[in-house]
C-alpha cells in the first residue's frame, strides 16, 4: 500500500546535492518538489521553506514550473477558488459559480489537454466562434468570453501561467453590433398588465403573491422569493424590507424596498406564526393544495384507503417541496401558466385529458417547432415585472423616483428598465414641432 501523499510541504534532504528540498502534493494530485537554496538545515534553506509555506497558503495551486500547467489544471484550480470566493453572506454559492462551470466545460472540451501557456488570442477566438455556432446572442457571447479572460487573469496572479498569457487574451476585443455573425438579442421590455392578469388564474396563491409583490414594489425576482417577515420593518406607516442578500451586496451597497399600503395588505395574507418563514413557500402551497383536494373530495376517507396511501408514501422523497421559491422555479411556474393561458390553436394544442408526453409524441417535428415558437412568443418572465413597475413609476413620477425605488445608483441604469414615455414626447412635439 502506497504512502498517503501530503498537501503540506515536507522539508527533506536531497542526498545527491546535500541541499534541502520541499515535497508536497497539490490539489490535482500531482507531486511537486522544489530545491531550496542552501544546504540542508541551513538558515538560508529554512527561510526559503518558510516563504514557500506562506506562498502556498495564499496560492495553494501555484506550481514550481508555471509554463507546465495545462488548461485543465488551470480550470480546476479556478473552480476550486470560485467555490469559496463566489459566496453569499449565508455561505451559499452565487450563480456566478455556475456560469464559470458552464464556460469551463467548453474550454475543457477544446483545449483541456493543451499547455495553458499556449492558450492565446487565436484559441480564444476559436472558442468564441463555437459560441456563435451554438446560436448564442452577441452580448451573451461577450460575457462568456470575458469570464474566460478573468480565469486566466486569476491564473496569472497565482503564477499558474505567465502574465503575458492574460495580456495577450486582453487584446481580443468584444463582438460589435452589426459586425459579426452573432445574432442580436431583443431588449427586455415590460410585460403588458393584461397579459399578467390573464396568467394569474393558472397559478397557485403563492406564485400569484410573488407576482403581485413585484408589481407593487418593483423588487427583483430573487428579492421577492427570499422575503421573510423578520426582515421587514413594520413600525411605520410605510414598511421597509432590507434583503440581506441582493445583486450589488458584494459592492457594499445597501438595498431598501419600500412597501406601501397595498403591498402590506398583500403580504399580511402570507404571514405565519414563525417570523423566520419565507412568505412565499412551495411547501405551504403543496399543503394548501392537498387540503383543498381533501375538502372537495366526494368519497369518504376509508381506513383501508388511508393505510394504503400511507404505505405508498415515501419517507424521504427525492423531490420534496422546497421552503422557498428560487428564480428558476418561479420562472418555470410562470412558463407553465402561460402555456395554459395562451395555448396554440388546434390541432397543435393538447387535447382534453392528454398528458404532455403523449401530446408531444403526437406532433410532428415541424409542429413541435411551431409550438416552441408559439410558446416563446407568448411567455414572459419575472424580470419583466420590474420593467413594468419602472415604466409606470417613471411615467407618473419621473426618472428620479424610478431610480430610487429600483435601488439604482445611476440614472442611466434606470433608463434600461424604464421605457420612455412616448405619449409625453408626442404631446410636446405637437405643441412645439
Amino acid at each position: 500500500m502506497s504512502a498517503r501523499r501530503k498537501p503540506t510541504p515536507s522539508y527533506l534532504l536531497h542526498k545527491q546535492s546535500e541541499r534541502a528540498r520541499a515535497v508536497w502534493t497539490d490539489s490535482t494530485g500531482t507531486r511537486q518538489q522544489k530545491l531550496l537554496p542552501g544546504l540542508f538545515d541551513s538558515p538560508e534553506s529554512r527561510s526559503a521553506f518558510a516563504r514557500l509555506l506562506l506562498e502556498l497558503e495564499v496560492a495553494p495551486h501555484a506550481r514550481t514550473n508555471p509554463d507546465g500547467a495545462t488548461v485543465n489544471e488551470v480550470l480546476l484550480a479556478f473552480i476550486t477558488f470560485a467555490e469559496t470566493h463566489y459566496r453569499r453572506a449565508d455561505g451559499t454559492t452565487t450563480n456566478e459559480l455556475d456560469e464559470y462551470k458552464l464556460v469551463s466545460r467548453h474550454v475543457r472540451e477544446l483545449y483541456g489537454d493543451r499547455p495553458a501557456a499556449e492558450f492565446g488570442p487565436l484559441a480564444l477566438k476559436a472558442l468564441r466562434q463555437r459560441f456563435i455556432g451554438a446560436g448564442w446572442a452577441r452580448g451573451f457571447i461577450n460575457q462568456r468570453v470575458g469570464r474566460v479572460r478573468r480565469v486566466f487573469k486569476w491564473a496569472a496572479s497565482e503564477e499558474l501561467v505567465p502574465a503575458t498569457v492574460y495580456h495577450a487574451l486582453a487584446t481580443v476585443a468584444g463582438l460589435q453590433r452589426g459586425r459579426s455573425a452573432a445574432r442580436e438579442s431583443e431588449p427586455v421590455g415590460p410585460v403588458a398588465g393584461a397579459v399578467v392578469d390573464a396568467t394569474l388564474p393558472f397559478l397557485n396563491r403563492h406564485v400569484r403573491g410573488l407576482i403581485e409583490c413585484q408589481r407593487l414594489t418593483g423588487c427583483r425576482p430573487g428579492e421577492a422569493c427570499a422575503i421573510r417577515r423578520s426582515e421587514i420593518d413594520t413600525t411605520g406607516p410605510i414598511w421597509f424590507y432590507k434583503p440581506p442578500q441582493h445583486k450589488t451586496a458584494w459592492r457594499g451597497n445597501d438595498r431598501t424596498i419600500a412597501i406601501g399600503p397595498k403591498a402590506q395588505e398583500l403580504l399580511q395574507q402570507f404571514f405565519t406564526p414563525d417570523a423566520a418563514d419565507y412568505l412565499f413557500s412551495p411547501a405551504r402551497a403543496v399543503e394548501e393544495l392537498r387540503a383543498a383536494r381533501g375538502a372537495n373530495r366526494k368519497t369518504p376517507r376509508y381506513p383501508s384507503h388511508m393505510a394504503r396511501n400511507a404505505a405508498k408514501r415515501k419517507a424521504r422523497p427525492k423531490r420534496a417541496p422546497a421552503h422557498r421559491y428560487t428564480r428558476g422555479s418561479y420562472g418555470v411556474a410562470i412558463d407553465r401558466a402561460c402555456d395554459k393561458a395562451f395555448p396554440p390553436a388546434e390541432p397543435l394544442a393538447p387535447r382534453p385529458g392528454e398528458f404532455t408526453k403523449a401530446w408531444w409524441v403526437r406532433l410532428t417535428a415541424d409542429e413541435r417547432a411551431t409550438v416552441k415558437a408559439w410558446q416563446k412568443a407568448h411567455r414572459w418572465h419575472p424580470n419583466q415585472l420590474r420593467h413594468l413597475f419602472a415604466t409606470e413609476v417613471r411615467k407618473g413620477h419621473g426618472l428620479e423616483a424610478a431610480q430610487v425605488l429600483l435601488g439604482h445608483s445611476r440614472a442611466d441604469v434606470t433608463q434600461v428598465y424604464a421605457e420612455r414615455n412616448e405619449a409625453l414626447a408626442a404631446t410636446v412635439a405637437a405643441k412645439i414641432g
